[in-house]
């Protein structure tokens, strides 16, 4: 089996117990999430040591400027109250989008990490992870939507491409007339960084109806997976240990 590693942090995956009090409970939510945030900001410092100054310092440019024209335009009890949302925003915008690019340098390489990015994807998106591979962990994902259906390899591009064409081949017999399109997702020559899938995604042009899109899921269902199984002779350890013979007198 391959594990798909998931994009969701443990602050919100974590069952909390009911709180026994009511000021217990209005204390916990922000409690949780300044622990998400602090665990964030450490992922982004990690990933990129220029990142937090980078998104401190801009908040508090906008917030500065803002300030600026206020005292100078004497609207300073209007402008000043937006700078500092403004300047807010401008910080929370850049502070999420280094924690996405730091999530993805995480994962990136990692098997099934092109899936996970998918499943987490807002849409009429139906994954099934690792439909077909080989013995060099390279693996296809398929994904069905409004686009057709959508092959999402991730490996080496030898090894993926006889993956994805027999795949594709297989689909086709079921779903004619369907769109049915490749993506490689890697660093190779031809490949898409694990950065931009879901926007090549998301850009796909609409071909299916909401009500197409069910009965494609539901015809491919019956398929079987192309996953190859391991060569060589089953392990002794796998077998059903024999009876013991009677005893005769």
């Amino acid at each position: 089996m391959v594990k798909i590693p998931r994009l969701r942090s443990r602050a919100g995956s974590a069952k909390t117990a009911p709180p026994a009090t009511s000021t217990a409970g209005a204390d916990q939510p922000p409690t949780g999430r300044l622990q998400q945030i602090r665990m964030v900001a450490g992922i982004i410092r990690k990933s990129d040591p220029k990142a937090l100054p980078i998104v401190i310092g801009s908040g508090l440019a906008v917030i500065v400027v803002l300030v600026v024209v206020g005292l100078l335009t004497h609207l300073a009890g209007i402008v000043i109250p937006l700078g500092v949302l403004a300047g807010f925003s401008t910080a929370a915008i850049l502070f999420g989008r280094y924690a996405q690019s730091a999530q993805y340098q995480a994962i990136a390489g990692q098997p099934g990490a092109a899936a996970a990015i998918v499943q987490s994807m807002r849409g009429n998106w139906t994954v099934t992870p690792a439909v077909a591979g080989n013995r060099n962990m390279d693996i296809v994902h398929r994904v069905v939507g409004r686009a057709g259906v959508v092959l999402i390899g991730e490996g080496a591009p030898n090894g993926l491409s006889s993956l994805m064409a027999a795949e594709k081949k297989k689909i086709s017999r079921i779903a004619y007339g369907v769109p049915i399109i490749e993506m490689q997702v890697g660093e190779n020559n031809g490949q898409i960084p694990i950065r931009q899938l879901q926007r090549k995604l998301m850009r796909l042009p609409r071909e299916l109806k909401p009500g197409a899109v069910t009965d494609l899921n539901n015809r491919l269902k019956a398929l079987p997976s192309s996953l190859q199984a391991p060569r060589g002779p089953m392990p002794r350890q796998g077998r059903m240990p024999k009876p013991p013979r009677p005893k005769v007198r």
